[in-house]
This record gives C-alpha cells, structure tokens and sequence, in this order.
C-alpha cells in the first residue's frame, strides 16, 4: 500500500476551508497512486482554545441530521453540519482513504476525534484517550476504547499525540494486530522527542508501521513543529518531513509487520516482541 502524510496548516475555526483543502489533497494523491492519506490531529477545526466556551464553539458534530450552532463567527466558515459526510462521500469518489482528526461535539461532552474514512463504509472514529494539559484537550472527555480496524489495505490502528506517549497503547493495538498505527498529532515546540525519537521506538518495539502526522505554522500563541514520519518496524525512517507545509509519502508492506521474530543469527541471535513477555511481572500497570 502506498501511504502519504499530509503535514498542513490549519484555518483555525474555517470548517469549509480545511473541508476544500482535504478534498483538494486527496485528488492529488490520488494521482500519485496513494490509497491511505493521513492528515493531522483537529485538521477540521484547528485546536487551539483557552476556555470551554472558545472549545465548544470550535467542535463539530458527527451526525448531519443534527442542528450545529458551533459556528466560530469571525472565520466565515459554514456550519459543521454535514463537513464529514461531504468528506467521507468524497472519498467514495475519489476511491481513496483517509484518516483526519476533528473537534467533537456529541451534546454537551467534548472529544478530541480522528475519522476512518473508507470508501463503501461507514466512517469510523478513534477519540483521544490521553490528553495533555493543552489547547482543546484541556476541555475535553477521554476516549474509552482502543480499537483495530479491518480495512481493504490492512489492520490498522488510530492514536491521536499524545496518545504515542505512554507505551501501553500502541502496544495494546499491536497485540490486537494492528499493522499499522497512524498518529494525527498536533506537536508544538517543545515536543521535538516524540517526533524524533519516541514515534520510531514504538514502531521497533511492536514491530508495526507508524504514521505521525503533525502540522505546521501557528495558532493562537503556538507554533507546532511539523517532522512528520513514517516509519518502518524495525525503526528505519521511511520518509521524513521538516518544519513546513510538506507531503511524504511510502509504500509499505504490511505483512512485515506481521512478523514478530527479528533473526539475526540463525539459532544464535534471535528475537521476538511478543514472545518474551512476562505478563504476570506487569500487575502495578492496572493497579489504582
């Protein structure tokens, strides 16, 4: 499969804007042969809020059918009603998948989303499970379930930024059998160790593809750093982006990742992820 990173900026709070960008990125890759395209954490909406009431102005709702008075005032974007709908059915034309991340609406409760979109299904969302003190996710619920989705190229999992941080989760998707983990992240300045060292440890120590995804420019008194990656499961960087608006793009073979056992030396040398697990030693993990 081919698989490429959109590393963007984002016009904060302009629905219809990043709406057309998506759509316009997708036809483009398209061309280029690419089946899987990643944008970055809240590419819908932009992230970057300071109280409850800037958060839920700028989420979105999921259901088309249900009234969205969420419109930011100031950034001439349309309501949210209906923008991953018209982006999923996009999709369905382009024949192509994508993975984007949004801010959540679902009533009164917030949620730091990523969307799976696949053409002739349903679209299919991750919530972000751990959350930083940070913009939107300073207002926001956490998600409750790390899930592995079968999809026409291969098994994947979602995780959002700082989701990559504690180990367990990408660890966890790996042993539901997740080939691919792809990572929509919003990194400022201040987070250059995850993009250029923790996103290839947990692709090596699952051996499993990683896709992070970060953007570019600023917002609100942040600057995010871009180095966006893909990485392959032994940690050799595939494809490797800068600080400004850029396009990586790879190809990958999922089945490598469903090989666990690293064999150096015939009989001598040889490794395996799972394998050598001690469960029973990992008890504290789950205690209160």
């Amino acid at each position: 499969m081919r698989l490429a990173c959109v590393q963007s900026n984002v016009a904060f709070g302009n629905f219809e804007e990043n709406l057309s960008r998506a759509v316009a990125r997708l036809r483009e890759m398209k061309h280029q042969g690419v089946d899987l395209v990643v944008f970055p954490e809240t590419y819908l909406t932009g992230y970057c809020v300071d109280s409850n009431e800037d958060a839920v102005k700028l989420a979105m709702q999921v259901s088309s059918s249900e009234a969205a008075p969420n419109m930011v005032e100031n950034s001439g974007a349309a309501t949210a009603t209906g923008i991953l709908d018209r982006l999923s059915k996009a999709c369905d034309e382009i024949d192509i998948l994508a993975v984007v991340g949004f801010a959540e609406r679902e009533g009164t409760l917030l949620f730091n989303t990523a969307a799976l979109l696949e053409p002739g299904e349903a679209p299919r969302y991750y919530r972000k499970s751990h959350l930083p003190d940070l913009g939107f996710d300073k207002f926001v619920q956490p998600g409750s379930a790390l899930e592995v989705f079968e999809t026409r190229l291969g098994k994947i999992g979602i995780l959002i930024c700082y989701d990559l941080r504690p180990p367990e989760a990408a660890r966890v998707l790996a042993l539901k059998g997740a080939e691919l983990i792809v990572l929509p992240t919003n990194w400022p300045m201040g987070a250059e160790v995850s993009a250029e060292h923790i996103a290839i440890a947990r692709a090596a120590e699952n051996r499993v593809f990683i896709a992070s995804c970060n953007r570019t420019g600023e917002e609100n008194g942040f600057r995010f750093i871009g180095r966006s990656k893909i990485v392959h499961p032994t940690g050799r960087v595939l494809a490797a982006a800068g600080e400004g608006e850029e396009v990586i793009v790879a190809d990958l073979d999922l089945a490598e990742a469903r090989q666990k056992r690293t064999v150096a030396i015939p009989g001598r040398y040889e490794t395996d992820v799972f394998t050598c697990r001690q469960p029973d030693l990992y008890r504290t993990l789950i205690e209160p």
